[in-house]
């Protein structure tokens, strides 16, 4: 299957499944051309990356994740806790999110919105960061 076929089948860019043969993540074979050429294994390990990143995980915990799901001595306690860190540093920015919106939304109340010049949200803007 050419790039363009597994592109269509995984809804990947052309872009990305060539990233991820750069970075070691599915190696197709190469005609005498220099062409591409995937084998079913490859569309699935591409599709495979496609959801996982969905998720939002790293390629590096993709890189992880295909080597368990390779592994068939694997065991599911393993990747668990590829999925429980990736869990809590969802939850980490979610929080962090939570506070900005806080923040921008107290900065928006306090805010006139009118004709003079002065601003709250640009005075807080122009704070000095405290170390």
């Amino acid at each position: 299957m050419n790039i363009k076929s597994v592109s269509i089948a995984t809804g990947l860019p052309t872009k990305t499944i060539r990233y991820y043969e750069e970075v070691g993540l599915v190696r197709p074979s190469r005609q005498a051309n220099g062409y591409r050429v995937f084998s079913e294994n490859d569309v699935h390990k591409l599709a495979f990356l496609a959801r996982s990143r969905s998720l939002g995980f790293p390629v590096e915990s993709c890189r992880s994740l295909l080597a368990l799901y390779d592994d068939q001595a694997r065991a599911s306690a393993d990747v668990k806790a590829i999925a429980e860190q990736h869990l809590a540093e969802i939850d980490q920015k979610l929080a962090e999110l939570g506070a900005m919106r806080e923040t921008l939304n107290t900065l928006i109340r306090s805010c006139a919105g009118d004709n003079r010049p002065d601003c709250p949200i640009l005075n807080d803007l122009a704070q000095e960061v405290e170390g």
